[in-house]
């Protein structure tokens, strides 16, 4: 059998390889200075605007990103993984978050079967049942609407519902439709997490969303579990029923914790944990909180995208170029990082979202078909919204390491501000820091200006600004529920393109497993340790000691304490 061809292995690789040198010579002072150039590389699509002009590339450079995408057969890849093949060839499954937002008249199969009927069948359910709650229908234990909810769930089930959330507690539609419902998330297993989730909420207005697929993982239920007890203590067991539901297809695991089965919402197995926020892991609390009309507009956001990164020759196509540019950054100019910087506090939360999407999905050191790559895949990604971003790490990207960087900017801010005798709006204000960091960023500082300026020659080193610092701007008309559904799909295909083109599999994590392996095995020591007083044995002596110290100074701890819930 031959041996599997890696990317690398390419000549359109090669090429770009060889194309380094050239776009070393250039600097985006003046390639900005190409009015044509730039003006190529400008695409809209449905009212948003993507800029990737300051990228240290030239109409050369995206030709070679073109045919090295057909090398990677990217279109190819695109089809399979919309047709249902199984493109997660390591866990033997489709993968088909965008079936999570098609159309209902939709088809779209996985094993012969097509999943958009299942895929509404439970959207209907989590509407009826939102509805019911929403209107106080549905009430707790003691005939009190259920006002609060609390989703308890981690990584990829929590990270983007929370985005959401946060992004939309600002939207005017949202607020109106949530008036006197608070949702929070529940995800550390760190009781202070715990602790500040149910801080000032009341049993008996408060509905429970347990966020598990197997109901086995175990930060998730040792949390869950907590929440039971929280709600036992002051409404008694049966109360359970009444205030805990389940988004699991693990029915008989969540009958036995208690919860009605009934009151159980599916997901499947061809939808990855971080790209489950558009499945009944976003959709249900999302739907509790703002009601299910708002949240189908998020979906329809995100089916836009869909259909437009399925659809859109690969030069217009705003994921598709993102994520060619992203591997362009990545294994070709050598910058191993990325920062996201969007210009609205709305968006805090989702550079972190993202963070788990790209780095969980691309954090890979072999190919798909398990070769070592002998280049660099993935990025390391973070941000925080501008302008809190430029009083923190923006000095490092000005003039200290090369992070090329997303801006991202809303034209239409969600709560305006104007006040009488300003210069400009308190918007206006922060889109002109939108606008000129990607420029400060590209052209620099050189000393010859600052001379000019009478800059004392001393401090003339520490003032120039090198420039030629790679960026791009996606501009949005606006942020509601559909804006916020597009931005998360474009990052969700962008960060597919790349591991297309690496030819990993970007959709397995398995460098999660480890950690949880050795984890069981340290809590069985400290279980032991703790009942019978047994040595810590079986560990290295960094860990033992490690262990020997945190059970010494815990030693006050009773072997089989009695329950004790957060005192906030």
């Amino acid at each position: 059998m031959a041996s599997p061809t890696l990317i690398c292995d390419t000549e359109p690789w090669k090429n770009l390889k060889n194309h380094v040198d050239e776009i070393k010579k250039t600097h985006l002072r003046d390639l900005m200075s190409d009015t044509e150039r730039c003006q190529s590389m400008m695409v809209e699509f449905d009212g948003m605007l993507l800029d990737y002009s300051r990228q240290n590339a030239t109409p050369e450079t995206t030709d070679k990103l073109y045919q090295l995408a057909e090398a990677a057969h990217l279109k190819e890849k695109i089809n399979r993984m919309y047709s249902g093949e199984h493109i997660n060839s390591t866990e033997n499954r489709s993968v088909l978050h965008v079936a999570l937002r098609a159309p209902r008249d939709s088809v779209i199969n996985s094993d012969g079967n097509n999943v958009v009927p299942e895929v509404w069948k439970v959207l209907d359910k989590i509407q009826e049942f939102s509805e019911r709650v929403r209107s106080g229908f549905w009430v707790g234990a003691t005939g009190k609407a259920l006002k609060d909810v609390v989703a308890v769930g981690i990584g990829g089930s929590f990270l983007g519902p929370l985005f959401v959330h946060t992004a939309l507690q600002t939207d005017p539609e949202a607020i109106e439709s949530s008036r006197g419902r608070q949702l929070r998330f529940l995800a550390n297993v760190d009781p202070i997490d715990v602790a500040k989730s149910i801080n000032g909420l009341n049993p008996e207005t408060t509905l429970v969303v347990v966020v598990s697929k197997t109901f086995t993982t175990a930060e998730t239920m040792l949390n869950a579990r907590t929440l039971r007890e929280w709600i036992s203590a002051a409404l008694g067991p049966s109360a359970v029923a009444k205030h805990m539901v389940a988004v699991s297809t693990n029915l008989t695991l969540v009958e036995k914790f208690g919860i009605d089965p009934e009151n159980a919402f599916a997901f499947w197995d061809w939808v990855g944990g971080r790209y489950s926020v558009c499945s009944a892991v976003g959709v249900m609390p999302l739907s509790l909180q703002y009601g299910f009309s708002v949240v189908e507009k998020f979906l329809k956001g995100a089916l836009s995208i869909d259909q437009h990164f399925y659809s859109a020759p690969f030069e217009k196509n705003i994921p598709v170029l993102l994520g060619l540019l992203s591997v362009w950054n990545v294994s070709f100019l050598g910058h191993p990082a990325r920062a996201i910087l969007p210009y609205s506090q709305a968006l805090e939360k989702f550079a972190p979202h993202i963070q788990q999407v790209s780095m969980e999905s691309n954090g890979k050191g072999v190919s798909i078909d398990g070769v070592v790559l002998p280049f660099e895949a993935g990025e390391i990604d973070f941000g925080e919204p501008g302008t809190n971003g430029q009083h923190s790490f923006y000095q490092l990207i000005h003039q200290g390491r090369v992070i090329p960087c997303d801006f991202i900017g809303v034209v239409k801010s969600q709560q305006p501000v104007y006040l009488k005798g300003e210069v400009v709006s308190n918007h206006d204000e922060l889109m002109s820091n939108f606008f000129a960091q990607p420029d400060a960023l590209a052209y620099g500082k050189t000393p010859e200006q600052l001379q000019k300026e009478n800059v004392p020659p001393h401090l003339i080193p520490h003032k120039t600004f090198s420039g030629n610092r790679p960026s791009l701007s996606l501009l949005l008309p606006s942020l509601n529920a559909y804006n916020i559904g597009q931005l998360l799909a474009i990052y969700e295909h962008r960060i597919a393109v790349e591991g297309f083109i690496w030819g990993i599999n970007s959709f397995d994590q398995w460098g999660v497993e480890l950690g949880k392996s050795l984890a069981t095995q340290v809590r069985k020591q400290l279980h032991a340790a703790r009942t019978k007083g047994e040595p810590i044995e079986g560990f290295n002596f960094s860990t033992t000691a490690l262990l020997t110290r945190y059970l010494e100074a815990s030693s006050d701890i009773p072997a089989d304490p009695p329950t004790l819930l957060p005192r906030i």
